[in-house]
């Protein structure tokens, strides 16, 4: 039977005291555990999409392609046991030990092996009764994204596994203090992100209240919007969009949404779409305290949306900083187009991005095109049009590499021209530009044009990171991915933590390397150049089995195993990753 190899998360549960409740109350117990699985942890697996790979006994086995759906379905079946548990005498109650790994696995067949699942089944070993441990790579992914605390317990000696494991446990944030008391300090509670030193907004994603599924693209449009329009205020500290819209479909405590993403305010709001005609509501509320500063309805004709998007973020300012000049506001604020319906397409395509696969590329490209073929001096459908072609040619997704190469270089430059002082702008058509070969240099002059114009630019960071890197600059590649995700705190991490790791690879910190790298590919796991960097990291680390399942890996999802280019300064580095990469390729054919 052929062995295969694949990124998972493994949670491992078992039945605290089995034996003594098989040996007081055999039939009793196995009840029990048949009622727990139908009623509570099949039901619970499925809705968080895990697998059952084997039950042995009192012992359950589960994978899950997503480490996030795997925390909080042991968190749920966990928090359900003791309601189970209360018409159950204390001597009968059964109670769970979990625990959750991220690792890779050896697949044979429907069975999974390797020190992925080892490491899940020793946590599960140390983990109390009722409780959820994890591991730190569990922790490091999911800590900002679960609204759950971690208590660091420190490296665990754990058998059959040379390292010590680090192990955190799991359980919930602590109850909000009354009103005026400070909140207590709990072992383990993520501290919440400090303030920084100007005034601080998160937008949410607005509701969509026009009673149509299908508009949900346009209320996200408008709240994306709303948060690029404030942006342009440089007094302003901005979260980025990718970060307030984890949110979405959620229930929110504003109180929590300031701690975790560490402003002093939040705008919440919703849109009606109907007919020719739109009415935006929207209310600022201090987080600190929940106060309601500010509320306020706008209705106008759909031809009248970019200046009703304006008038929300100016009065929003207006209520953070009285003295504020909305002639700045207004200075800034040109339409990138007065055409609607390529508006439309536009914010068709931004819904069409995620996740990164060759199909929504085409999909978002072909949306893009038509919006371009509308208005040719569309500034950001240029720049992501390039960003498209850029994607397809790096993935070795395009039909002509050469002939998409062109395109985007051409889109690109069309789209600096058409709007030089866009910050979304500069910074796509700089990251497409570099990464299709043209001067780091001067790409990285256009992108620190871009934060200059809005300092709270989280993608702007990123493209900055990463042109960092590919100049060799690696200490600075890291600083600025680190600001992109402060100014993001919620975002996905797949492609920030790319860069991070391909940053530490160059800089032979392959350890680090690795760990960023893994996570990376577990957050986003169609970004090729994370597979390219990992194979060749465990390779130059003598892990070759491992770099051969990378590269097993990555040829199911690409043809083009090297890199057409390396758009690296430094050719030592270049080779680097290279010589990695053919010892990787060369161990598995």
């Amino acid at each position: 039977m052929s062995q295969t190899r694949r990124l998972a998360a493994i949670l491992a549960a078992d039945v605290a005291g089995y034996s003594r409740l098989m040996g007081s109350d055999e039939e009793g117990t196995l009840e029990r555990l048949k009622a727990l699985r139908r009623e509570l942890l099949d039901p619970r697996i499925g809705e968080h999409h895990g697998r059952i790979v084997k039950t042995t006994g009192d012992g359950l086995l589960v994978e899950f392609a997503s480490v996030v759906d795997a925390v909080r379905c042991a968190v749920e079946v966990q928090q359900a046991m003791p309601e189970r548990n209360t018409s159950v005498g204390v001597e009968s109650r059964i109670e769970l030990r979990i625990g959750v790994n991220l690792g890779d696995v050896i697949v044979e067949g429907d069975d999974l092996y390797g020190d992925g699942v080892n490491i899940a089944a020793r946590i599960e070993a140390l983990a109390d009764a009722g409780g959820v441990f994890v591991s730190n790579t569990v922790h490091d992914h999911v800590r900002d994204r679960l609204p759950f605390a971690f208590e660091d317990l420190g490296e665990q000696q754990v058998k059959n596994i040379a390292r010590p494991v680090r192990v955190y446990r799991v359980g919930p944030r602590p109850s909000r203090p009354p009103a005026g008391e400070p909140p207590a300090a709990q072992p383990g509670t993520p501290p919440a992100l400090p303030l920084p030193d100007k005034p601080s907004i998160a937008v949410l994603p607005f509701q969509n209240m026009s009673g149509d599924p299908e508009q949900e693209y346009f209320a996200d449009g408008m709240a994306e919007e709303i948060v690029t329009a404030l942006s342009r205020i440089r007094w302003l500290f901005v979260i980025a969009r990718n970060s307030s819209f984890t949110y979405k479909g959620q229930a929110i405590d504003v109180k929590q949404v300031g701690r975790e993403l560490g402003v002093r305010y939040v705008l919440e709001g919703s849109v009606r779409k109907a007919g020719g005609r739109v009415r935006i509501t929207a209310q600022l509320i201090d987080a600190a305290n929940g106060a309601h500063l500010w509320a306020d309805r706008f209705d106008g004709s759909l031809e009248d949306v970019f200046e009703l998007q304006d008038r929300v973020a100016i009065d929003v300012a207006g209520v953070i900083e009285p003295a504020l000049q909305a002639a700045e506001m207004r200075r800034s604020a040109a339409r990138p187009t007065s055409d609607l319906t390529a508006y439309d397409l536009y914010l068709r395509a931004l819904a069409a991005f995620s996740p990164n696969t060759r199909e929504r590329t085409f999909e978002a490209l072909g949306l893009l095109e038509q919006a371009i073929a509308i208005d040719r001096h569309y500034g950001p459908a240029l720049a992501w049009a390039a960003m498209c072609h850029m994607t397809l040619v790096r993935d070795g997704w395009a039909e002509e590499p050469e002939t998409s190469r062109r395109k985007g270089i051409d889109l690109a430059r069309r789209a600096v021209g058409a709007g030089e002082n866009d910050p979304l702008i500069l910074a796509n058509a700089a990251n497409a530009l570099a990464v299709f070969g043209e001067d780091v240099g001067a790409m990285i002059g256009l992108v620190d044009r871009a934060l200059a114009l809005n300092p709270s630019f989280a993608r702007g960071w990123f493209v900055s990171g990463l042109l960092r890197l590919l100049a060799g600059q690696y200490d600075l590649a890291i600083e600025h991915i680190e600001t992109s995700l402060r100014l993001s705190p919620r975002e996905r991490m797949g492609n920030p933590l790319s860069v991070m790791g391909r940053a530490y690879f160059f800089k032979r910190q392959f350890d680090e390397a690795a760990s960023k790298l893994l996570l990376s590919i577990q957050d986003h796991p169609g970004f090729l150049p994370s597979y390219r960097a990992l194979a060749a990291c465990y390779a130059h680390m003598g892990r070759l089995d491992e770099a051969r399942a990378i590269v097993a890996r990555l040829r199911a999802i690409t043809p083009l195993l090297m890199p057409n280019d390396l758009p690296f300064r430094n050719l030592e580095d270049r080779e680097l990753l290279l010589s990695g990469l053919r010892l990787a390729a060369g161990e598995a054919t």
